[in-house]
């Protein structure tokens, strides 16, 4: 029996990048997520150069800071750090320095691309990672422009190991009629290994209720009990099969 789904992808932290603004707003997210079926949510505050100039030191004490706000505060799910790492140059190095944010474990960590160019020689990035002993997880591939009409771009990363995470809104339009399309035709393909919310606000929960809702409706209860919990916990583990 399931004892919860597991939110691979989710910016709780407040003020740090463009998730949250304030502690309260982080709680009532998690609250909200927790009431939907979440045992576990992994914060996954934005990495990336001239937008959000984060690093593990200063995420890592904003994490800390918040668990101890919200200790004792009944309703919560359990909380976990990482990041969501922008593919470029300073990545790379952040990550070849170990000052990059896995996943708790370290067997996986999160990636996003610019929305509209796809990123060149990723295939040896991602190779590299891998034999680092860190899986590459992609966020939302669906929201990528090169991803809209074809999968094939995403297909020499699948085969190389990569695991596909879908953000949940993208079924119920959160981000436009185009990325909509890509989710249901890549749901349809089996790219996905996951999926997440990518909340930012707590405005964004009712829209998960639904997405959840959407996505049963897609792929039916056992498929989506694969998305939203077995799987994702696999990511963590490091068991990923494909």
């Amino acid at each position: 029996m399931s004892s919860g789904f597991v939110d691979l992808h989710c910016h709780y932290l407040p003020g740090i990048d463009d998730g949250v603004r304030t502690l309260a707003e982080g709680l009532e997210v998690l609250a909200g997520l927790r009431a939907l079926g979440y045992e576990t949510v992994i914060a996954t505050p934005h990495i990336r150069t001239a937008m959000f100039e984060n690093r593990k030191p200063g995420l890592e004490a904003a994490f800390a800071e918040l668990t101890a706000m919200s200790e004792g505060v009944p309703g919560l799910p359990q909380l976990g750090l990482a990041a969501e790492h922008y593919c470029d140059d300073v990545f790379w190095e952040l990550f070849t320095k170990g000052q990059a944010l896995p996943y708790p474990g370290g067997k996986a960590a999160l990636v996003e691309f610019h929305y509209e160019v796809w990123p060149q020689r990723v295939e040896a990035r991602f190779f590299d990672m891998q034999l680092g002993g860190v899986r590459p997880v992609l966020a939302h591939p669906e929201r990528y422009a090169a991803l809209f009409r074809r999968t094939d771009p995403l297909d020499p990363l699948l085969d190389g190991g990569v695991v596909a995470l879908l953000d949940l809104m993208s079924l119920v339009g959160r981000y436009g009629r185009s990325t909509q399309r890509a989710a249901e035709r890549m749901l349809d393909e089996g790219v996905y290994y996951a999926a997440c919310t990518d909340c930012h606000r707590p405005s964004d929960v009712a829209l998960v209720a639904d997405a959840i809702a959407r996505l049963r409706e897609l792929v039916g209860d056992e498929e989506t009990e694969e998305l939203l919990d077995e799987n994702p916990r696999r990511v963590l583990s490091g068991e990923v099969e494909l």
